[in-house]
């Protein structure tokens, strides 16, 4: 620094904190309480607050900051006027910092740890903050600003027994501010009491009997649980300690519970664990050090040889004697899976036997089991084993079928050999005569007939030194047996120690042979040259003379790793090959009859080497040479830049480049290598593909790098596996585009292609560089001009749908197909033709014109006629309607007053949310208990506690769903799955459900009016998670409504469908009926039927009266059955109903004879492979009869006798006809008619399938126009016609019957306004859009479709039909657009035209009295959210839940992390770094 004027001594300044990587670009600084605070802001936008201490005292940096994103910071910061605030800038951000974030840290241990001189322990608050924000912080030890004044706890006891209640517990308290408000004792989550202090102690009581833990065995014997002081004053917990609770009643054996840390005792005649000694019977059966344990002592092996009679003694200490009334001693052996116990008697305290008993196990592939062996008393009490001691099992034959192989065992098993036998075995095993047994201690203890099974090698040089191994049976049983007598084609072979195996194998070295020998057997004798000691080999050993005649390359570097082939003849023979080259050694590698293979080593000096090949202690002579050359060098690389995926060209220059037979070049980065290949085209060049540099998931994809090390592997050359010179540099890879979100491109041919894209040409320094780009078009290359943001293509000469694919280096990227459509010009022909048939056409016009005219004047007459004929036909109908009605009011006048009597069967709350949010799904996990593998569920559940923590942070959750949303594969189906997941998870906090969908919501809404879409489109389809979460919340809310109010109506109109639909036919088979709303269910000719009462006996109580039930005689067996069953379980809900495919009907005639009807027997009627089913009328069953519903019967003397024909059409129309499973799993749908494929047999039941050609034109013609029937659909409507109005009245009324509107409705379109104010829009129409797709679509729809959702019914295919024409004109009537009929449109928008106009009316009136009511508060709205949240809380498994949302973390994991780590708020909260702790504990591998 310059000295000021006049001083002679320089001012000094001294570093006290430097940094070398991330540059300081500002700084500022202050003091606080004597110290200097220093704040530095660096390049990469991270904030570094830095203290020092004292004149000349060190600086710790005591935190780091990210403030700006991206950095650097710049020069100017600002305090704010109390310090406590700091602003900072960036080029495009102001951000305003605290000071100190003394809340970050939990602990006061952290806390004071920190170095952040602004923060203290607020002890009674237990937070850390600045001093003058803790309360009465002045007072004595109410704040620590010091390690050693943080408050610390101990207790005495610090552990009792699980079996102790209400024990006194002394907790010593130091640094605690004074407690005159109070204190409370907390252990954990299973108790709290008021403490009592005394001084510096607090006195507590340890829990009562039923708050006190379990302990279960598997956790060990002790629970610790966190005994927490709080204070009463402000109600939070100021200091913790660990307290034990131990149970030692679950150790079972002496040494484990004496053992133990805590005051267990082991009553060794109760053989129990127990903390209190006074429980034990006996004063001396008390035990409590593990040298007065019963066990058992350490003895030498156990041996006991199978099937032979034995005792086993032990020798043991302290074995307690049993006593009056207790059993007495046995021993428990364990083989091969299965317990085999046997008596045991006691000599005294320290010993014990288990009787004379023999053993055995299975197989002859072990010939020593260990057993395990345990001593009991009194039937269970076991004696411990501390040594582990365990009893042999053993065989002698098993694994020893020779004489050697036997005398070579454990001399302590006394195996021998039994001669005449020829087996191994024991000796009272063997026959008497001592000259058959042979064993390893006896004079006798030679194996005679030794035989030789294997030599290696069969052949070797004459010279000798061959090592030959030779293996066989009986080969002696010391070295001394066969040191000497052992000959290989008549040549002595001399037997080495280290080869030698006793009796099974001997190694021995070749001497020389004579010229004259050849060939020959190999000869050994065992000890004595006796015939019964020798054996001769079945292979002849040859000698062999080797030759060598070549050897290729001759020539290599000097550091070595050149691959030489020397051929030659016979080289396969002998043992052992060394090859020289001069002093150098050739590393032998492998060998066959005509070549060996070995690898040079280095060599000092260039120099050509003779060549010798030694095998065994032939030398072979033969004038090869091999050339040791100077190593290869490299001179130049062009170019020295390839992109990120390599497989770029590169020309290499050098010298000696042909020297190399596999040369690579390679890269290394971040510790991970890649390598390529090159090609040598001469000395002095090669080309090689780029190697790609290995790059972490987390590098910025648009950074050069260059790699750590770069070089070439040149087989030994080590010199140039790094090159020092080179800059080799890699560029980001080149990025395509696709074409647009379709992937489709359509061109007119000749139109050139361009592909967009960013990289397509590297920045290098000297520019003019091109990359090597290939552009294929189906399976044609096309011509590429490149520039830096687009590839031209020439589209090679083709039409139709192609695929693109661009290749460069090592990288293929397709961005989708291009579609050339063909040019059609006219040709002359063409254009004459057309000219032609205009002039006809003109003509064809002018003359229906004038026939027009004429027929119209004779259509005028006929339509005055068909006037009159219409109004006497409405007149019939409405005089139909009219009779229809009454008798429906009366039936279902029976209904309602059966309902009041039994209650609408509705679903419980969470079937019907399950059946919404779920369809189609029984038992969804979102039921059941998390099933996870034992070893992985604390860390599972542990994961999933912490993701629950993320899914309830709103940052997190919305971060999450829009990821997963901008995901190409994350489909429709997943979107209502993630949706309802999210919902079940959130039913506790459905605040913060709502606080999510709104913001959800209002981002669609942008979304929508941001992409130009209709603003009438919004909400009119389920493709997001917010539209299905939209639809969840309302299933969640209205469902008090639905019981109390809109439930009725619903269900009135479902009975009165299914009432009026089965007055009339149904046809089993396509489900068409002679009443219906739909055209489509029509059945459309005559059906002659009678209406029969039948008398059905009560199958739960025979002798109840008979229940009278309508019948139609054209009804089939199945239809009756289940027209029974609804008149005799009407007030039963379906699902508790028996089904009718478990029943049979029986007809109980008045002679007493009955008779089992079904769909199909023997008595079926088939017309031209027609099979019509039997109805009631085929049977001639009168009125009046009695029938009785019985259980299903095995066979019944009417079933059809051919099996093959009834089995399978039977079972087809059992299909078409049961309902099995939940009433939402059958998709009501018209079964197909499929002909029996045996058969070829066609099930029918009132009308043919029309789709089967086989009907006679006759038949056709004879049935009326089957338009005249559609006036049915006019009388069915007019009769259901109260039932439809009583629903939409219900639904589109604010206050109906007493029962207010439900406060979901008006809050959500009070929402729905404030967002169409807030973006300008003030169309009514399209607010009365939104508001029609939210709720009445959304929600309404649902349920009038399905009402199998709300209660427990069975919605058959001709109900499902009505009901969806009531859904379809509901749908209408919320429309605001008008709908112009004419004769095409559809029969159901005429059936309700007239309605229409007034039911759009109702709702244009409830949409405004909604708008009129006054505001729901936030507050009223939060409150009763609380409300259903508590009402429902328990009533799907979160963990489940949390699961199945985590599966999509596991799929998209990249992408989520993505914007967490990017986002600002996400990264204050650490969120990506908590969910890489949930995918950490949830991995598989972890």
């Amino acid at each position: 620094m310059n000295a000021p004027l006049g001083v002679s001594e320089m001012v000094r300044g001294v570093a006290v904190f430097t940094e070398d990587r991330d540059r300081m670009t500002s700084v500022i600084a202050y003091v606080y309480k004597n110290h200097s605070l220093a704040f530095v802001g660096t390049k990469s936008g991270k904030l570094k607050k830095i203290r020092v201490d004292g004149p000349r005292g060190s600086a710790l940096q005591y935190e780091t900051v990210q403030v700006v994103d991206p950095g650097p910071v710049l020069r100017d910061m600002a305090f704010s006027k109390d310090h406590e605030q700091l602003y900072i800038m960036s080029e495009r951000q102001l951000t305003r910092v605290p000071v100190e974030s003394c809340g970050q840290y939990p602990s006061c241990g952290e806390c004071l740890g920190s170095g952040d001189p602004h923060c203290g322990w607020c002890v009674l608050h237990n937070t850390c903050t600045r001093k003058e924000r803790c309360e009465r912080s002045r007072e004595p030890r109410r704040f620590a600003s010091e390690m050693k004044q943080c408050v610390r706890l101990t207790v005495h006891p610090s552990n009792i027994s699980v079996s102790q209640y209400n024990v006194l517990l002394v907790l010593e308290t130091y640094n605690v501010p004074e407690l005159s408000a109070g204190v409370n004792c907390t252990f954990e989550d299973l108790s709290e009491m008021d403490g009592l202090v005394v001084g510096n102690q607090i006195q507590c009581y340890s829990p009562a009997a039923k708050e006190v833990p379990r302990i279960i065995t598997e956790n060990g014997d002790h629970h610790v649980v966190q005994l927490q002081l709080k204070s009463k004053e402000t109600g939070m917990t100021f200091a913790s300690t660990s307290f034990v609770f131990y149970n030692c009643s679950v150790h079972n054996s002496c040494l484990s519970c004496v053992e133990s840390p805590y005051r267990c005792h082991w009553c060794k005649y109760r053989h129990v664990c127990t903390h209190d000694p006074k429980t034990c019977s006996f004063q001396e059966g008390r035990v409590r050090l593990p040298e007065d344990c019963p066990q058992l002592l350490r003895v030498d092996k156990i041996l006991v040889p199978v099937e032979v009679i034995k005792p086993i003694t032990l020798k043991a200490k302290n074995l307690p004697q049993p006593q009056s009334g207790q059993r007495g001693y046995e021993c428990i052996l364990s083989i091969q899976g299965s317990e085999q116990r046997v008596p045991a008697l006691r000599f005294n305290s320290s010993s014990v036997q288990c009787q004379n008993t023999s053993y055995s196990y299975e197989g002859m592939e072990i010939n020593n089991l260990p057993v395990k062996l345990t001593v009991v008393w009194n039937g269970h009490f076991n004696i411990d084993n501390p040594a582990q001691n365990k009893v042999h099992l053993y065989k002698c034959g098993a694994m020893r079928e020779s004489c050697g192989l036997c005398l070579k065992a454990d001399p302590d098993f006394e195996c021998g050999w039994c001669q005449g036998q020829g087996q191994c075995t024991l000796r009272q095993h063997c026959p008497i005569h001592e000259s058959h047994w042979l064993e390893l201690s006896g004079t006798n203890s030679k194996c005679t007939n030794p035989r030789i099974t294997e030599i290696i090698p069969v052949t070797g040089p004459r010279e000798g030194g061959t090592k030959v191994t030779i293996r066989g049976e009986n080969l002696g049983l010391e070295f001394r047996d066969i040191a000497s007598h052992v000959k290989v084609a008549g040549v002595e072979c001399n037997p080495l120690v280290d080869g030698y195996i006793p009796a099974e194998q001997i190694v021995c070295e070749m001497g020389e042979a004579k010229p004259s020998q050849h060939a020959g057997f190999v000869e050994i004798c065992v000890a004595v040259c006796r015939p019964e000691f020798m054996a001769r080999s079945s292979q002849l050993y040859y000698f062999m003379t080797l030759t060598l005649s070549d050897l290729k390359p001759s020539r290599g570097p000097m550091s070595g790793g050149t691959q030489v082939t020397i051929t030659g003849t016979n080289l396969n023979a002998g043992s052992n090959v060394v090859v020289t080259f001069g002093k150098q050694p050739c590393l032998f590698h492998r060998r066959s009859p005509s070549y060996i293979v070995c690898n040079t080593t280095s060599s000092d000096e260039v120099l050509e080497m003779k060549v010798t090949v030694q095998v065994d202690r032939a030398k072979i002579h033969q004038d090869l040479f091999f050339q040791y050359m100077e190593d290869p060098t490299i001179v130049r690389i062009e170019p020295e830049w390839s992109i990120f995926s390599g497989n770029t060209p590169i020309a290499v220059r050098g010298t000696h480049l042909d020297l190399i037979q596999n040369p690579q070049i390679r890269a290394k980065h971040g510790g991970k290598e890649h390598i390529n290949l090159c090609e040598v085209l001469n000395a002095t060049e090669m080309t090689c593909q780029a190697p790609a540099l290995a790059l972490g998931p987390d590098h910025q994809s648009d950074l050069t790098e260059r790699p750590e090390e770069f070089g070439f592997i040149l087989d030994n050359v080590q010199s140039l596996l790094i090159l020092n010179k080179t800059n080799f540099t890699y560029y980001p890879n080149p990025v395509f585009e696709a074409f647009g979100p379709s992937g489709i491109l359509e061109l007119k041919p000749g139109t050139p292609i361009i592909l967009k894209g960013k990289n397509l040409i590297p920045p290098v320094a000297g520019g003019n560089v091109k990359l090597n780009y290939t552009v294929l078009v189906g399976e044609k290359p096309c011509t590429v001009t490149v520039s830096d943001v687009q590839l031209l293509c020439e589209s090679p000469n083709l039409i139709g749908r192609h695929k693109v694919m661009a290749r460069v280096g090592g990288m293929e990227y397709s961005p989708g197909m291009v579609y050339i459509a063909p040019d059609s010009p006219l040709s002359l022909p063409a254009i004459v033709s057309i000219a032609v048939a205009g002039g006809l056409l003109i003509i064809f016009i002018v003359a229906v014109l004038i026939a027009y005219k004429r027929k119209s004047r004779e259509s005028d007459l006929t339509l005055k006629r068909l006037q009159m004929q219409m109004d006497n036909l409405e007149s019939r109908v409405a005089l139909e309607c009219k009779e229809a009605f009454a008798e429906l009011q009366t039936d279902i006048h029976e209904l309602t007053s059966d309902l009041d009597g039994a209650g609408i069967p509705f679903l419980d709350y969470r079937t019907y949310t399950m059946r919404v949010l779920f369809p189609g799904i029984e038992d969804h996990p979102v039921l059941r208990d998390l099933e996870v593998p034992g070893y992985r569920q604390e860390r599972v559940e542990k994961g999933l506690k912490l993701f629950a923590q993320l899914i309830n942070n709103k940052v997190f959750l919305l971060s999450f769903i829009r990821t997963l949303e901008s995901q190409r594969s994350f489909s429709m189906r997943d979107r209502g799955n993630v949706a309802s997941l999210i919902m079940t998870v959130l039913q506790s906090k459905l605040e913060y459900a709502t606080d999510v969908l709104k913001q959800l919501l209002a981002d669609l809404i942008d979304k929508n009016l941001e992409s130009k879409n209709h603003p009438k489109l919004l909400l009119r389809r389920t493709e997001s998670v917010a539209e299905k979460m939209l639809t969840n919340w309302f299933t969640f809310l209205l469902y008090k409504f639905l019981k109390e109010c809109a439930g009725e109506p619903l269900f009135s109109l479902f009975c009165a469908i299914k009432q009026q639909m089965e007055k009339g036919p149904i046809d089993a088979i396509t489900g068409e009926a002679r009443y219906s709303l739909s055209e489509d269910k029509l059945i459309r000719q005559q059906i002659d039927y009678k209406t029969l009462v039948l008398s059905c006996v009560n199958p739960d109580n025979a002798n109840s009266p008979e229940v009278p039930v309508k019948i139609l005689n054209c009804d089939t067996i199945t239809q009756v059955k289940e027209k029974i069953l609804d008149a005799i379980f009407k007030n039963v809900p379906c699902s508790h109903r028996p089904k009718a495919a478990d029943m049979d009907l029986e007809w109980r005639q008045g002679s007493g004879a009955r008779m089992i009807l079904q769909d199909e027997d023997i008595t079926t009627k088939i017309e031209n492979d027609w099979k019509r089913l039997n109805t009631l009328a085929h049977y001639q069953v009168p009125d009046g009869s009695v029938v009785a519903l019985v259980s299903k019967q095995v066979t019944a003397y009417n079933a059809v006798n051919n099996s093959t024909v009834s089995r399978t059409s039977a079972s087809k129309y059992e299909n078409m006809i049961r309902y099995t499973g939940s009433p939402d799993s059958l998709r009501s749908r018209t079964p197909m008619i499929t002909p029996d494929l045996e058969s070829g047999v066609k099930m029918w039941h009132l009308v043919k399938n029309h789709e089967h050609g086989d009907q006679k034109e006759g038949d056709r013609g004879s049935k009326m126009v089957s338009e005249i029937y559609l006036t049915r659909l006019l009388a069915t409507k007019g009769t259901l016609q109260k039932f439809v109005d009583d629903l939409f009245e219900t639904i589109f009324s604010t206050a109906h019957r007493g029962s207010a509107l439900p406060l979901a409705i008006k809050y959500m379109f009070d929402f729905l306004d404030e967002q169409a104010d807030k973006h300008g829009i003030h169309d009514p129409h399209v607010r009365h859009t939104w508001k029609s797709n939210c709720l009445p679509l959304r929600f309404w729809v649902n349920m009038i479709k399905n009402p199998q959702f709300v209660f427990d019914i069975h919605k058959n295919s001709i109900t499902d039909a009505c009901l969806s024409v009531v859904a379809q004109t509901f749908m209408d009537s919320c429309s605001t657009s008008e709908h112009r009929l004419g004769k095409d449109s559809p029969s159901n928008k005429l059936l309700y035209a007239k309605d229409i106009p007034s039911y759009k009316n109702w709702v244009e009136r409830y949409y405004s009295d909604i708008g009129k009511m006054p505001a729901i508060s936030d507050q009223d709205m939060n409150a009763y959210l609380a409300e259903q949240s508590r009402m429902h809380m328990n009533e799907f498994n979160a963990m489940s839940a949390l699961s199945e949302i985590f599966s999509y973390v596991g799929k998209y994991s990249e992408e989520i992390l993505g914007p967490l780590d990017h986002d600002d708020q996400c990264g204050k909260q650490k969120l990506a770094y908590k969910l890489e702790q949930v995918i950490t504990l949830m991995s598989l591998d972890s």
